[in-house]
């Protein structure tokens, strides 16, 4: 089957993002990657070797298949995504960092099962929900509540590693394929209740509420819980309309941390000036209007509610990122995709991609 359109212009907009992200991760990360590892290009190597060749391995892989297998196989993928994320509690395989049982080493490689669970969840309720027609996402007993039984599931075992961002990230994915399905206004308003009673538990966190506070009072204890924010908005102001050039942040000289991580957007916008940041967020808009344009064109519930999830996971991890490092939300920790170092990330997301290059395939 030809590659449509749609499908040439997913792959030009995957294809420019990996390209504009590696290098900006060359750049972003020499200092750390030199201090760190005694190698200037250790992490650039590192994210090539893997994240980009085995996502794109993948991708090319899961775009020869014929998409609906995964419907077949979404209940079984779902649950080997939950028996990864289990493993992180079990002392053999998962690995703590930073306080975060969040890594789980297998064969000697280290990874962040959470991922994968993005996009197991994706696929399995794109399958659930396309199996119920009107009547049924109008029960309770056969649409909400068997919803927010595999949710709060999920949302259990990430709530104890402990990856809040990540369970906000799945649980804003799960709604919007449920409404995207056609759910009730009321159910919605159910969920909405719930995660708002979670949501004012979890800020209950020291930390979290540190995050809240240097949000609204970013000018506060500058060299403590402000301190992040503070020096991203110094290197975004740093950049101008051009940037201080390629290679000549200041800010990743010891001064904002993760400038290889969550903080990596204001290395661009210091490098490349308000250019180069809003390169960035037009080649996120251009891939959130051609993954609507080929869910809009698949003439199938379980291509389209696949493609809609994928794209809430992009735009919503990406604009979150950016968002917070403009300090217009709380940081939150989110790696920028495409940009940010993490091999897991970067794989799990480029695998979904070829599904959805499978999609776009079968369009009308």
């Amino acid at each position: 089957m030809k590659t449509t359109g749609s499908g040439k212009t997913l792959m030009v907009l995957v294809f420019v993002s990996l390209a504009f992200g590696l290098a900006m991760l060359a750049s972003a990360g020499i200092v750390e990657s030199q201090k760190i590892f005694g190698s200037p290009y250790y992490l650039l190597k590192h994210q090539f070797l893997f994240g980009i060749l085995p996502g794109l391995l993948l991708f090319f892989v899961a775009s020869r298949i014929n998409y609906q297998n995964w419907k077949k196989f979404a209940l079984p993928l779902l649950l080997v995504a939950i028996a990864l994320v289990v493993l992180v509690f079990i002392p053999q395989f998962g690995l703590t960092i930073k306080g975060a049982q969040r890594w789980v080493n297998l064969f000697g490689i280290s990874f962040q099962p959470s991922e994968f669970l993005k996009l197991a969840m994706i696929a399995y309720l794109a399958a659930w929900f396309s199996r119920r027609d009107g009547q049924s996402l109008g029960s309770f007993s056969y649409s909400i509540a068997p919803f927010l039984l595999v949710l709060g599931f999920v949302g259990a075992l990430l709530y104890l590693q402990p990856d809040f961002k990540t369970l906000v990230l799945v649980s804003v994915i799960a709604v919007a394929i449920y409404f995207f399905a056609g759910a009730k206004l009321s159910h919605l308003l159910v969920l909405f209740l719930v995660f708002a009673i979670i949501a004012g538990f979890a800020l209950v966190e020291p930390y979290r509420f540190e995050r809240v506070k240097s949000f609204l009072h970013p000018t506060v204890d500058t060299q403590g819980a402000s301190y992040h924010i503070n020096q991203a908005l110094l290197g975004i102001g740093n950049g101008g309309l051009f940037g201080v050039g390629y290679g000549k942040s200041q800010q990743k000289i010891n001064y904002l941390p993760e400038p290889v991580g969550d903080s990596i957007y204001a290395i661009i916008v210091e490098e490349l000036g308000f250019v180069g940041g809003a390169f960035v967020l037009l080649l996120f808009i251009l891939l959130a209007l051609t993954l609507t344009h080929i869910a809009r064109s698949v003439n199938d519930q379980f291509g389209r509610l696949f493609v809609l999830g994928m794209t809430v996971w992009i735009m919503a991890q990406a604009f979150v990122n950016i968002g917070a490092i403009l300090n217009l939300i709380p940081l939150t920790g989110a790696p920028l995709p495409f940009f940010s170092y993490g091999s897991s990330t970067l794989v799990s997301m480029l695998a979904g991609l070829g599904i959805v290059r499978n999609i776009s395939k079968h369009v009308k």
